[in-house]
C-alpha cells in the first residue's frame, strides 16, 4: 500500500470504536474518500484532543496510505492546511459550510479525482471565513450553480424577456411555462441569470437578496441539483441554513 500526500476537506466524521473516528474527506488526488483515525479522542495532558482537525470543513495536509481495492483508507499524518479564524465559531458562517460539504457528500456517488472541484470547494469554504456576511449569505446558491456546471449539467442560456423561466430539469431559460412543476420564472430566474454570470465569490456582494428571496432561490437550486443526481436525499443541514440566513 503506497503513502501518498494530498490535501483534503473535512465533509464528515463519526466515531468510532472508544477513541477513533470515521472521516468522509474530498482529497485532491483521490476525490471523496474515508479514512478510519485511531486514537484522535483520546484526551491530551493539555485537556485538547486531536478530533479538532476532523471538524466539517476542514483543510487539511495529509500523508494517507491508498488502496484502491479497499473503502476504508487510513490517515498516516495530517496537519492543518488552512487555520480559519471564523468558520468554526460563527453561526452562520459555519452553518454554510456544513451545507455545502453536505451537498459534496450527496452529489459525489464515486471516488474519482476532479481538482478543479476540489479547488472550488477550497476556495468557497476560505470565502466563508473571510467573507463580508452579505456575501457569505450568497455563496449557497453560487456554490450549486458551480457544482452542477463541473458535474456537466450547467444551465444554459439567459433570462430576458423571450425567455423569462428556467425551467429546472432541462437546465435550460425557456418562453414558456413547462408541463412539470419544477422552474423558476421571473425576479427568481433573472437572479439565477445574474449568478451564472459571476465567476468570483467577492463579486456576491453586490447581490442584493431579501430573506425570502434568498431562501426560495437556495430550494429551487437544490430542487435542480437533486433532479440531476440520481437518488440525491435529502440534506440534513438544509433547514438549519434555512433558518438562520438573513
Amino acid at each position: 500500500m503506497q503513502i501518498h500526500k494530498t490535501k483534503g476537506i473535512v465533509l464528515r466524521t463519526v466515531k468510532y470504536g472508544e477513541t477513533s473516528i470515521i472521516t468522509t474527506v474530498y482529497t485532491e488526488l483521490f476525490g471523496i474518500q474515508s479514512y478510519i483515525v485511531k486514537g484522535v479522542r483520546q484526551t491530551s495532558k493539555k485537556g485538547s484532543t486531536k478530533s479538532n482537525f476532523f471538524q466539517t470543513a476542514s483543510i487539511l495536509d495529509m500523508e494517507v496510505y491508498h488502496n484502491e481495492l479497499k473503502n476504508l483508507q487510513f490517515i498516516k499524518e495530517y496537519q492543518w492546511a488552512v487555520v480559519y479564524r471564523n468558520l468554526f465559531c460563527d453561526v452562520v458562517r459555519n452553518a454554510v459550510a456544513v451545507y455545502i460539504a453536505e451537498i459534496i457528500q450527496h452529489s459525489l456517488k464515486q471516488p474519482e479525482a476532479n481538482p478543479e472541484l476540489y479547488y472550488l470547494l477550497e476556495d468557497v469554504l476560505t470565502a466563508i471565513d473571510k467573507s463580508p456576511s452579505r456575501t457569505v449569505a450568497n455563496i449557497p446558491p453560487f456554490f450549486i450553480l458551480q457544482l452542477g456546471a463541473l458535474l456537466g449539467f450547467q444551465i444554459q442560456g439567459t433570462y430576458s424577456e423571450l425567455t423569462p423561466v428556467l425551467d429546472l430539469k432541462e437546465g435550460l431559460f425557456v418562453e414558456q411555462l413547462p408541463s412539470h412543476p419544477f422552474y423558476m420564472q421571473n425576479d427568481a430566474a433573472e437572479t439565477v441569470s445574474l449568478l451564472l454570470n459571476i465567476n468570483a465569490v467577492n463579486e456576491l456582494e453586490k447581490m442584493q437578496l431579501n430573506q425570502q428571496a434568498r431562501r426560495m432561490l437556495i430550494q429551487s437550486l437544490q430542487q435542480y441539483i437533486a433532479l440531476h443526481i440520481q437518488d440525491f436525499g435529502d440534506l440534513k443541514s438544509y433547514a438549519i441554513l434555512q433558518s438562520i440566513l438573513s
